[in-house]
């Protein structure tokens, strides 16, 4: 049998297998999505120990209890986002950089903050016309809402009911109101659990 190492992968052949076997057979099928995944060496973005499994369809452990998601949540959240060359993103993610790195070409401004700087009122007015959420929340707090302008979108993972969901928001007044798009592993960002409460 033979094991695999980092210096027996060939990323970029994993790469287009990743978009073979992963992205088009979950319906990800939009151009310039497949383009930027091609094109982001996603192997970079994880520790050395991990390469060998950056192209898995399975979330990556990083350090910290961090991970980055599987690659068809990054496929079909940008799919569903739509960014278009006019907006302003903001990120929210527990390691944003590969994210970041899929979006920045394809936007005018892109801004990244942790869960725990998105639980804090922004010092001014934001204006983000696309948040992007890499995690599943079970709430989004209103610190992270009042980043938006008033017609922003948002996607990223939810959590309702204990399943995790990629789902598509828009600001309606002064709440996100989320659209959920299917159901898929999304890994939890804990900083924004609701509260526990008691039940009898």
């Amino acid at each position: 049998m033979q094991i695999m190492t980092e210096t027996s992968i060939d990323f970029a052949s994993a790469r287009e297998a990743m978009i073979n076997s992963q992205l088009r057979t979950s319906g990800v099928n939009a151009g310039w999505v497949l383009a930027r995944m091609r094109d982001v060496p996603r192997e970079t973005f994880v520790p050395a120990s991990a390469r060998v499994a950056a192209y898995g369809d399975r979330a990556v452990r990083l350090e910290d209890e961090r991970f980055l998601a599987a690659p068809v949540f990054y496929g079909t959240l940008l799919q569903e986002a739509r960014p278009v060359a006019s907006d302003r993103v903001l990120i929210v993610s527990c390691a944003p950089d590969y994210l970041a790195e899929l979006v920045r070409p394809l936007v005018a401004e892109l801004r990244t903050l942790t869960p725990e700087e998105a639980l804090q009122p922004p010092e001014s007015s934001q204006d983000a016309t696309l948040l992007l959420i890499d995690g599943a929340a079970e709430e989004v707090p209103a610190a992270l809402v009042a980043r938006l302008a008033p017609d922003g979108r948002a996607a990223g993972g939810i959590i309702r009911s204990g399943v995790q969901r990629l789902a598509t928001g828009r600001v309606v007044g002064d709440e996100l109101v989320w659209q959920a798009v299917i159901e898929m592993g999304i890994p939890r960002l804990t900083a924004f659990d609701a509260p526990r409460s008691w039940r009898f």
